[in-house]
């Protein structure tokens, strides 16, 4: 986990700024674990985490 990232509480995205250029809110935290990368929104994995485009997402936030 890079110290200045953040992961949107909404969608879980890791974002470096202060809102999340997917949900384009700033309810963000610095207290989440694990990190998913998805490539295909179309795969098993992303399916499961329930993520629908691709991108850097936390698996678990707080």
């Amino acid at each position: 986990m890079a110290k200045r990232e953040k992961a949107c509480k909404e969608c879980r995205r890791l974002v470096q700024g202060s809102e999340c250029p997917a949900c384009k809110i700033s309810d963000l935290t610095k207290n989440w674990e694990g990190t998913v990368i998805i490539l295909d929104p179309d795969s098993e994995i992303a399916e499961s985490v329930g993520i629908e485009t691709p991108g850097r997402y936390a698996i678990k936030t707080r």
